[in-house]
């Protein structure tokens, strides 16, 4: 699936590019002795694998939980990880920088995706994704995948088959040309289709309806009217139709949530107050970085609800604000005042949740003419806030109920050293 490709005059060409198992090769990065290693990475208090290095991944599922598969991990010689998402924002973004710098215009779409456009481009766009993921490799030390397509459907499509056909692609593959892209839509299960879930996935077979190719020949306009519009351009994008363009910028969240499992039961109004304060200065920070203001806050605490012997109580409750803020001082008052409408003694909790809801951008608010709003002052130290926390590190400045280092933060014992966000864990180079 190499060689030159000629592009169609007129047609948009979009590249994918894809961190392979990204969370395991950020681990990597920094342990070139784990290179031939199989690695799993673990979610929050270690709890359960999130992600697989390739050759992990035939001796584990995705899911599994760690206390249940430690004899399997000891006897294939696979390492477990807990969780460094400071290393792989780091990472993620000097990946996502390099290939902003070889590209006219790109979207990031998650953590380790990025959608390009190649609309234009001259020579062979095939060697052009090599190019791409040589030089990723080279200055970040993540593996990547590239999909080129007429399409960003098609686009990620071929991502999938690059990676599904790692020794034979390359890491690259172009569907722009029509017999390449048939032969991949023919070879594809309809469930690897983006945007084809679990439950669609069984209606596209009671349709009859089972590889990318029976998608791409059915009825759009039908099958929008049954299901929806973002199914009928599923279909025109595999048709070969561009329907969905690169986003500018993400839009602005309706809802913005911090939720956290802590690292052991408490029992205690004081700690899941510090929890909460903890979880509303993470909340704040991302309401602020789009810019926008919150209007109402619900803040629930429950208990472990798996455990047949453990007393059981789950409860929120939704909050009021005076005036549409961005404050951390208003929202973390707020939060932790409810609290103590929420607790309940006698019982162990085991989890905190702050939902920030009613969001806007300033000036959507209609109050009336006398309504309280923000001062400007607040403004003022809230930028002032996070500009210090951006130059020298999340919490640095906070409120007073925060703790830098809680009894009751997640566990996460098996978590590698912050090689790129602290200067006394930098990586350490020894001569022979």
């Amino acid at each position: 699936m190499s060689g030159k490709t000629p592009q169609a005059a007129g047609l948009p060409v979009f590249a994918l590019v894809d961190c392979n198992s990204f969370y395991a090769s950020c681990e990597r990065v920094f342990r070139p002795d784990l290179a031939s290693t199989p690695i799993v990475v673990l979610s929050n208090n270690d709890s359960c694998v999130i992600a697989r290095s390739y050759d992990a991944k035939p001796y584990v599922k995705m899911g599994a939980p760690y206390f249940q598969i430690k004899d399997t991990l000891r006897r294939y010689g696979i390492v477990p990880f807990s969780s460094n998402y400071s290393l792989y924002g780091q990472l993620s973004e000097r990946v996502m920088t390099l290939i902003e710098s070889m590209v006219c215009d790109s979207e990031t779409y998650s953590i380790d995706e990025k959608f390009c456009t190649l609309t234009g481009m001259p020579g062979n766009l095939t060697e052009f994704g090599r190019e791409i993921r040589a030089k990723v490799l080279k200055h970040t030390g993540i593996p990547v995948g590239v999909g080129i397509a007429h399409t960003k459907t098609l686009a990620k499509l071929a991502n999938y088959t690059a990676k599904r056909f790692q020794a034979q692609t390359g890491g690259v593959v172009n569907l722009c040309d029509a017999f390449k892209r048939d032969w991949v839509l023919r070879n594809t299960a309809v469930e690897e289709v983006w945007g084809i879930g679990r439950r669609m996935t069984a209606h596209m077979h009671a349709l009859g309806i089972h590889s990318a190719m029976d998608l791409a020949k059915a009825d759009p306009v039908l099958l929008g009217r049954k299901f929806s519009v973002v199914l009928e351009k599923t279909v025109r994008e595999l048709a070969g139709t561009s329907c969905l363009a690169l986003e500018d910028a993400a839009p602005a969240k309706q809802e913005i949530c911090c939720s956290r499992m802590f690292g052991k039961r408490l029992d205690n109004a004081p700690q899941i107050k510090e929890a909460v304060a903890t979880y509303a200065q993470r909340a704040s920070e991302k309401l602020r970085a789009q810019h926008s203001l919150c209007k109402k806050i619900r803040v629930s605490i429950r208990t472990g609800m798996f455990n047949p012997d453990e007393a059981k109580y789950v409860n929120g409750v939704l909050v009021e604000l005076p005036y549409p803020t961005n404050d951390v001082r208003l929202i973390t008052r707020a939060a932790t005042e409810a609290v103590d409408r929420l607790y309940r003694p006698g019982f162990r909790y085991s989890k905190a949740e702050v939902l920030l809801m009613d969001l806007r951008q300033p000036g959507e608010f209609t109050d009336d003419l006398f309504a309280q709003t923000q001062p400007v002052t607040a403004d003022r130290v809230m930028t002032v806030l996070d500009q210090i926390n951006a130059r020298w590190g999340r919490g640095t400045l906070r409120a007073a109920c925060v703790p830098a280092n809680p009894e009751w933060a997640m566990r996460r014992e098996l978590m590698s050293q912050s090689y790129t966000t602290r200067l006394d864990q930098l990586w350490k180079v020894k001569a022979n």
